[in-house]
């Protein structure tokens, strides 16, 4: 099982949720970090643990992500990171892979499923490989105690309960050379 490093400059956190019951609203989470170990030849084998720097929120709009960081959704204050931990996965068809894990946002724990796609690997310019994958889910914001909103006079909600969570990673694996263990490269 090889370790993978995240190249985070070709990876992205996104999220859109409806607002006023008319449109999308999209953001990403800038800050975050990955732990995996996959075998290319056996994918649904891997792991993966995900931290998200809550404070890293950006929807293009200052005042909007200030009020995403405060008591009434995310609680950066007091709930610094968002983690993910992988609990399994299972082969779909093709490529593609159901992976449940934990997801913890305000401190409150709920399973969820990512539908991931594989996308392979290619050797990189650096002299190790890279791998990438997409990842999406659907959430109830609810379920973590995201619950602030305001009615609309024409009915329905200004913030829609559902979050749409779309993911981009590329990892990269050291060279041949940097991956073997010192006694095996003659080093002292």
């Amino acid at each position: 099982m090889t370790t993978w490093k995240l190249d985070a400059v070709h990876s992205s956190v996104q999220f859109s949720a409806r607002h006023m019951m008319v449109t999308n609203v999209r953001g990403q989470f800038r800050d975050f970090s990955l732990d995996v170990a996959f075998d290319p030849e056996h994918p649904e084998q891997g792991r993966v643990e995900a931290t998200i720097q809550a404070t890293s929120i950006d929807t293009g709009m200052e005042q909007r992500d200030q009020h995403l960081r405060s008591a009434d959704f995310l609680d950066v204050e007091h709930y610094p990171t968002i983690t993910f931990r992988s609990t399994g996965a299972t082969r779909g068809r093709d490529d593609h892979f159901q992976v449940p894990g934990d997801l913890t946002i305000r401190g409150e724990t709920r399973p969820v499923t990512l539908d991931v796609e594989f996308l392979g690997v290619a050797a990189n310019l650096q002299g190790g490989r890279s791998a990438g994958f997409s990842a999406r889910t659907r959430i109830s914001r609810k379920d973590w105690g995201l619950t602030w909103n305001v009615g609309l006079e024409t009915g329905g909600w200004l913030v829609g309960d559902e979050i749409r969570v779309d993911i981009d990673v590329e990892l990269a694996s050291a060279p041949a050379e940097e991956a073997a263990p010192a006694a095996e490269r003659g080093a002292a």
